[in-house]
């Protein structure tokens, strides 16, 4: 690493400021990371990452490394200040160690540590370190090295000088705590994922990536930000003007930068962040985006005539069609609706993002005429679409989640009126359909038969989607509307079932069907409402006795543990319609006995781009994306 200037005098144990203990992590570590299961694991590495990166936020900070170890235990490591070894002056003991064991102590609170952080409001080292089976930090400051060890939260050894040390940084290595996760095994494409979103939201710092376990080795560094974030966004997308436009401000203590390009597709992709923290559900800085986006296109398509008095004005949604944006904010003091950080609420964000987006986006369309044309031309293009999308829309909105009457003829309903106990399996083929409804429980479960493949939603616009009839019948059972009349607080069924074949055509309609849902029922996805049915690829029978199995590695487990001599008849099922309505209910639909895959989407830009590869136009992209991951198909149908 580069030697780095020696720490800023400022940030000592006095801006470590203690709120409470930390007596209830280990009981209830989901209300601190959200889970215990392959999320929360991956969310103790990108805590630890937060720090580096606030460092590097305060200018002290342009390396960091993450090291996946052979055994599964994770390094990351920095070149900024280091966390401060003095004693804290209301604790008694190293500020290093008040950090690491006491909950709400850190450089983040008091204004003075830091003037901007993300991470989990100054709980997320001292949260890793409780949910650790053991955590060792190494600190390099003063011309020392300072080691200091902890086991599952509590202190094992004292600070102690171990070495000399030749400039500053941080050196955190852990293992998680099998007591308290579900899995151990830490998933590179997660980290690797997160770390380039990083890259791209902090330009100029390098990060790299090191899985001992492969060998592969990645370096992330963007020296363009989120010019080249939206580049990657859009690198298997048409674009309508080669440069994104960008623009970067700050005012009344807010940073503002904003990168966006227009593609010739339909889909809107946004990304809001709020220092480096992936806003979901948007906030704030969306709002003053999004308006003040509206209102500089039709100002200019009045004062040029591209849009005739008695013509209505361009609505936002025409506006943003085929539209990539990602826009980032820094903010001193950020207010967050829920303990996951998923909307900004800070109200003056609102105001001066309006403001920056109104006076620079003013300026380039000023600036750039044919540019302005081509924008504007499209919106206009997008507005006679959505006005025939509005008529297809009214076929499918329920004027009451109580009028049965509405619901599609091919809909098998249940008789529970109770969201959050009743699912929806959509089920591919009639014949499938029709083993499914003799053999679902009807208090609970509702089947919605497919025929074919539904269509291709990320090559056609709204009203086209709206016009197909089994987009249609979705809509209208899911009971949300769709686009920019969807609320998920009328969502039918809190289980919202894809039930395909085993084969490569049921893994396209699943894809299908996953490109819808995240491109126009996308909170569907985040609320946790969608589903993969896991149904048996084999049927063994041996004698009386019948056993199921799901992949290829319990298929051959299973038949090492039959007796060498004891016969066997082998069923590869390829389709759900093999099945009788019995065996359907057993090895799929039973709640107690199946297996269903809960669908997250934890990094939608990654999400984003590759649907846009899988489904889009340019086959090359798909080519290399398929050859790359050709090893990792499971159920292959040949």
């Amino acid at each position: 690493m580069d030697k780095r200037e020696d720490y800023n005098p400022v940030y000592n144990a006095e801006q470590i400021q203690v709120l409470e203990g930390l007596e209830a992590v280990r009981r209830r570590p989901g209300m601190y990371i959200g889970s215990t299961g392959s999320r929360g694991l991956h969310h103790l590495v990108f805590e630890v990452v937060d720090n580096s990166i606030d460092e590097a936020l305060a200018g002290y900070c342009n390396e960091i490394h993450v090291t996946i170890h052979k055994d599964n235990t994770i390094t990351v490591k920095d070149n900024g200040r280091g966390i401060p070894v003095d004693v804290h002056p209301k604790i008694g003991k190293p500020a290093v160690e008040v950090a690491m064991t006491m909950l709400h102590a850190g450089g983040k609170f008091g204004g003075e540590g830091y003037k901007v952080a993300g991470g989990l409001h100054g709980v997320g080292l001292s949260v890793v370190n409780a949910l650790s089976s053991w955590l060792e930090v190494k600190v390099r400051r003063g011309g020392n090295i300072y080691l200091q060890k902890f086991k599952k939260g509590q202190t094992l050894s004292s600070l102690k000088i171990v070495g000399k040390a030749e400039g500053t940084g941080t050196e955190i290595t852990f293992q998680p705590d099998p007591e308290i996760f579900e899995t151990l095994e830490f998933d590179r494409e997660i980290l690797a994922h997160r770390l380039r979103e990083l890259s791209f939201l902090n330009k100029d710092i390098k990060i790299t990536l090191v899985d001992e376990r492969s060998g592969k080795t990645e370096t992330y560094k963007h020296h363009g930000g989120l010019i080249d974030f939206v580049r990657y966004l859009n690198q298997n997308r048409e674009v309508i003007h080669k440069k994104p436009i960008y623009f970067k401000e700050k005012k009344d203590g807010v940073e503002v930068e904003i990168a966006f390009q227009y593609h010739q597709g339909y889909v809107e992709s946004f990304f809001s962040y709020a220092n480096n923290i992936n806003t979901r559900e948007g906030g704030t800085h969306e709002i003053g985006f999004k308006t003040a986006l509206t209102r500089v296109v039709n100002e200019y398509a009045r004062k040029y005539k591209i849009r005739k008095e008695n013509e209505p004005n361009l609505t936002g949604e025409d506006i943003r069609e085929g539209m990539t944006t990602v826009i980032s904010v820094k903010v001193a003091d950020p207010q967050f609706e829920g303990q996951t950080k998923t909307k900004l609420s800070n109200s003056e964000v609102r105001r001066i993002v309006e403001s920056v987006v109104y006076e620079n986006f003013s300026a380039i369309l000023e600036e750039n005429p044919s540019l302005s044309k081509k924008i504007i031309q499209k919106a206009i293009s997008a507005s006679r679409a959505r006005e025939a999308a509005r008529k297809a829309r009214e076929l499918t909105r329920r004027k009451s989640a109580l009028e049965v009457s509405s619901l599609p003829g091919k809909l098998a309903d249940c008789s529970s009126k109770i969201p959050s106990e009743s699912e929806l399996f959509l089920v591919e083929g009639d014949s499938a359909g029709g083993s499914a409804k003799q053999g679902r429980d009807r208090r609970f479960q509702a089947i919605l038969p497919l025929r074919g493949k539904i269509l291709n939603v990320e090559k056609a616009r709204l009203d086209k989607i709206l016009n197909n009839e089994e987009i249609k019948a979705m809509i209208t059972a899911i009971g949300t509307g769709v686009g920019d009349d969807f609320d998920i607080s009328k969502a039918r069924y809190h289980k919202v079932i894809i039930m395909t074949d085993a084969d490569v055509d049921g893994s396209h309609i699943r894809t299908l069907l996953l490109t819808f849902f995240f491109r126009y029922m996308h909170a569907l996805i985040n609320k946790g409402y969608v589903y993969i049915a896991q149904p048996p690829l084999y049927k063994i029978k041996s004698g009386k006795k019948v056993h199921y199995v799901y992949s290829d590695a319990e298929l051959e487990k299973h038949l090492k543990s039959l007796d060498i001599k004891e016969k066997y008849l082998l069923q590869r099922y390829k389709g759900l319609g093999e099945m009788n309505p019995e065996q359907l209910w057993e090895t799929t639909m039973n709640p107690e006995k199946r297996t269903i895959l809960q669908m997250f989407f934890e990094d939608a830009m990654e999400a984003d781009r590759i649907f846009s590869i899988l489904m889009g136009d340019k086959v090359e992209l798909r080519r290399n994306f398929i050859e790359n991951h050709a090893r990792e198909v499971r159920n292959l149908d040949i």
